[in-house]
């Protein structure tokens, strides 16, 4: 299904290798300028799908995949550009990234797909990694990420929860209350006497 929504959500997939190639070639100048328009393809295609009545499973999926293989790249074009900020930063980094990625193979085990709830958390961890990564490769220092990365902890740590609690994958499941409420749903009478 072709909307705009999801043309950004495709952009922005499609500047991953682009990203990867820059960094990897020491463009910094060039490679920031396509990370802030990948930043603001993520900004703005769950505002346009909004706004404009296009929310569908597809471009859930889309976005989820299109944020996960941004979100996994840019460390690696960290460690090409900044690797000294990366050292520094380790601690903070190693442990939001690897709490992420537990959240994003519990949800492969239990429902063979990229979970895409988009929760409210998964939102704020966004934006605050998307500011703590736009101060790194703008140049400055590596500190945005220690407020960042315990976001990205709480976030992850919510997306588990809330797929232990699912019996089935939904995408746009905004919170754990969001996700107690579907289960209640799909079965109303657990846990009754």
């Amino acid at each position: 299904m072709v909307t705009l929504p999801n043309l950004l959500s495709g952009v922005r997939l499609s500047l991953v290798p682009v990203l990867l190639w820059l960094a990897w070639t020491a463009h910094a100048r060039t490679f920031f300028g396509f990370l802030v328009v990948s930043i603001l393809t993520d900004t703005f295609d769950g505002w346009f799908a909004r706004r404009l009545h296009q929310t569908t499973p597809l471009g859930a999926k889309l976005d989820s995949w299109a944020d996960f293989a941004t979100w996994c790249a840019l460390p690696l074009c960290g460690w090409w550009l900044r690797p000294g900020l990366l050292r520094e930063e380790a601690v903070y980094l190693v442990t939001g990234i690897s709490v992420y990625l537990v959240a994003v193979v519990v949800g492969f085990l239990k429902f063979k797909r990229l979970t895409n709830y988009h929760t409210w958390g998964g939102k704020l961890s966004a934006v605050a990694v998307a500011a703590a990564v736009l101060v790194v490769f703008a140049g400055g220092p590596g500190w945005p990420f220690r407020i960042a990365m315990p976001i990205v902890v709480l976030a992850s740590l919510e997306e588990i929860i809330i797929t232990l609690i699912l019996p089935e994958q939904h995408p746009n499941v905004h919170s754990v209350w969001h996700a107690s409420r579907i289960r209640r749903t799909a079965h109303p009478f657990e846990g009754a006497s």
